[in-house]
């Protein structure tokens, strides 16, 4: 089967030397990537150009900066026959309304006071270029409860036209959650998670 992963971070430049981004090491989509790799599957890697994670990719990576790069390299793949998409690259919410003048922003002009406006969603946007293609988004939650965030996961598969979210983060607890059609299955630790993804891509 053909299947894309997204991992890492995004970034918005703030000037040509400063950032905005989210935690991220890439840990999870490299792992996922790999064991689809091992698999006997043929993986095409996006990954953020700030991913720290040391672990090896068994395949190169593409490469991707801001939300609108990453959108622009999965249009390119559109044209692909794609089985399954697993989006877990965290990606960032927010960007500048307008980038400075100054390739870097002087700090001796005392403090600086930056307006953001909403980045471009990118998991929304699959279904149309990939309509025949098993969509995974992810939703990593801090605040509320585990219910809470199951309501949050539903709701994305719902709104973005996915098959399944993946849920995980401080508001769910430990491992992950499967979330499908109004149903969810606990998965503990990530290797379990990719066995379970593997099984469920590879389902009639």
């Amino acid at each position: 089967m053909n299947i894309i992963i997204t991992c890492g971070p995004s970034y918005e430049p703030i000037d040509q030397v400063r950032r905005i981004t989210n935690f991220s090491t890439g840990r999870l989509g490299i792992t996922l990537a790999n064991a689809f790799i091992d698999a006997g599957h043929a993986v095409q890697c996006l990954k953020g150009e700030q991913a720290t994670d040391p672990t090896p990719l068994k395949i190169n990576a593409t490469p991707f900066s801001t939300n609108d790069d990453l959108l622009q390299k999965l249009k390119t793949l559109s044209t692909e026959r794609i089985d399954a998409i697993f989006h877990a690259a965290a990606l960032c919410d927010f960007k500048p309304i307008a980038q400075s003048t100054h390739k870097k922003i002087p700090t001796n002009q005392g403090n600086l006071t930056i307006q953001l406006e909403p980045t471009t969603k990118v998991l929304p946007r699959l279904r149309p270029l990939f309509p025949k293609a098993k969509i995974v988004g992810w939703k990593y939650e801090l605040d509320g409860s585990r219910n809470d965030a199951l309501q949050k996961a539903f709701a994305q598969i719902q709104s973005a036209h996915t098959n399944a979210c993946v849920l995980n983060g401080a508001a769910y607890g430990d491992g992950f959650g499967f979330c499908e059609k109004g149903e969810v299955q606990h998965v503990p630790d990530l290797d379990s998670l990719c066995t379970h993804l593997i099984n469920w891509t590879t389902r009639p």
